[in-house]
């Protein structure tokens, strides 16, 4: 629930005016103990000021060490100042201004912003008796709100709410500068990401896109990929991976997956080469970069390319290097639940290779290299500028994000390596040996040492997957599966795929894998009682 604070709450509480200020500061203390979110209208700031600030002086007129109107201001601006902490700043936007033909112009300017959240999502708290008889629906008193009994909302699987809240003045800046200079194609924020990006992973170039799986288009595009062609890639991923290999009329090789990591196994690559054979694409799954050494040094043996799909692997590295630079070609996704992800679908590539990247950028618009002259056939493949801004926005929080991550997930096989519920941390054993008498075992996930990990999933293997995710998901605790059938078996598969050799690992681990919450903001408590709810499933 989002609470939305009338200015006379905020003045009780500043003021300690009687006989209002206890009810509001419990209101308030009830709010946050309750997980709501409290929000101050940016227009109502001058209204506050000036209201405390005569407050103020008229208390000051009884004081036995009277202040100066300026300190008087002063204090009113320090009071503010303790009381906004940790308070969010709902916006104040240009169709809220226009009610000077209201009764009350300030009250209708905080109703009118609470229609910009779901409806039933948020409460403005007053005191005010006639707002309270107007909207029944959209007011609550202190009084009822300190009252009224509430029940535990679901925990989201991925917290963007409350990411937003950090970013927001930066998100909200960004986005209004957009707006305002009007280049909504190919804007500023497009150049100044990119190379934002290139610096980051540490390569000559990268190249902004529509989504991730645009990137996997417009890579192989690059590289010639077309009818007749095979290209080797795992079959444990999300569909994307596969799905614009034969769209472009090639040929997906799946070959079987190290059963550790989830990532594609090396050893079996080899084998799988044959004269179509155009490239190698390894998916960084989970957060966790592949083997790419091994990877390639096979593919160098053969004189193959390597594309990385690292839609979910994004800052991690692999032996001291990013995700994204350890191949020809590097590609990831901005979609919003990505760990460095937009509000909406965008993607971006990574070479060192020249003439790569100055090819990936003409097939993102069109195959064009200047304006209406296009020496090769391409896709309407851009980034929208305002997916770029928000990204710029993100990008500045994301290694502290990261390591959030890493600390949620440290938290998660804490809770859960213990023997008499599983394997410790990195004891897998799957594929060809599956556990499946063994209903008590979880299996933790495990990075290897030369990796670091995003942990854009934290994902458990246990028999009777779908049980369990029914039996958390009806305690409010979500899960989800990634992924529940390998590309090989999908239905889209049946014709235009090739298969090297039997695949058990990933056919093990698509009946098993489940993913738990996963967010940088995910507290401790939330993970004992995930934990505690999985455990009691289990024995």
């Amino acid at each position: 629930m989002n609470i939305l604070l009338d200015i006379d709450i905020v003045l009780d509480i500043c003021a300690q005016r009687k006989p209002h200020a206890e009810t509001s500061a419990l209101a308030i203390e009830a709010a946050k103990s309750r997980g709501a979110k409290l929000w101050l209208y940016c227009g109502s700031t001058q209204t506050l000021e000036y209201n405390l600030y005569k407050l103020l002086k008229h208390e000051n007129q009884t004081s036995s060490t009277p202040l100066s109107n300026k300190s008087l201001l002063l204090k009113a601006r320090v009071l503010l100042s303790e009381f906004v902490r940790g308070i969010n700043w709902l916006s104040a936007l240009a169709g809220e201004g226009a009610v000077f033909d209201s009764p009350d112009p300030e009250s209708e300017q905080l109703i009118r912003a609470m229609d910009r959240f779901p409806s039933g999502s948020i409460k403005l708290l007053t005191r005010d008796v006639q707002l309270l008889n107007a909207y029944p629906e959209k007011t609550i008193s202190p009084e009822a709100y300190c009252s009224q009994v509430t029940t535990p909302s679901k925990m989201d699987f991925i917290d963007l709410k409350t990411q937003q809240d950090h970013l927001r003045p930066q998100l909200e800046k960004n986005i209004h500068r957009v707006l305002h200079h009007g280049k909504y194609i190919m804007g500023p924020e497009i150049a100044e990401l990119e190379s934002k990006l290139a610096e980051y992973v540490g390569v000559k170039h990268a190249i902004t896109v529509a989504s991730g799986t645009a990137s996997l288009e417009i890579a192989m595009m690059a590289l010639g990929i077309g009818p007749g062609d095979e290209v080797i890639t795992t079959p444990f991923t999300f569909i994307a991976t596969g799905e614009m290999i034969a769209l472009l009329g090639a040929t997906p090789v799946f070959v079987d997956i190290d059963p550790v990591t989830y990532n594609i196994d090396p050893s079996q690559i080899e084998a799988a080469i044959t004269p179509n054979t155009r490239a190698i694409i390894a998916v960084s799954l989970y957060g966790q970069p592949a083997d790419f050494d091994a990877i390639n040094a096979i593919a160098e043996r053969h004189g193959l390319p390597v594309i990385e799909d690292g839609a979910q692997s994004f800052g991690a590295t692999y032996k001291g290097r990013r995700s994204c630079g350890l191949s020809t070609i590097g590609s990831t996704s901005f979609f919003p639940s990505k760990p460095l992800g937009g509000y909406g679908d965008g993607g971006a590539l990574f070479t060192n290779d020249d003439a790569l990247a100055k090819a990936m950028r003409e097939i993102r618009v069109h195959g064009q290299d200047r304006r209406y002259h296009h020496p090769r056939i391409g896709v309407n493949g851009r980034m929208d500028t305002l997916q770029a801004a928000i990204v710029l926005a993100k990008l500045e929080r994301f290694d502290q994000e990261i390591i959030q991550r890493q600390q949620v997930a440290e938290r998660y096989n804490q809770l859960l390596a213990m023997d008499e519920y599983g394997p410790r941390l990195g004891e897998q054993d799957i594929g060809v040996h599956p556990r499946s008498s063994e209903a008590n075992t979880i299996t933790l996930p495990s990075v290897m040492p030369e990796c670091t990990s995003v942990w854009a999933q934290y994902t458990i293997q246990v028999e009777d997957r779908d049980a369990l995710c029914k039996a958390l998901n009806e305690q409010g605790i979500p899960t989800a599966v990634h992924y529940p059938l390998p590309l090989h078996q999908q239905p889209a598969f049946a014709s235009n795929c090739s298969v090297h050799g039997d695949l058990p690992v990933a056919e093990s681990a698509a009946r098993r894998v489940m993913s738990l919450p996963m967010h940088p903001d995910l507290t401790e408590s939330e993970q004992k009682k995930i934990v505690n709810a999985l455990k009691a499933q289990i024995k």
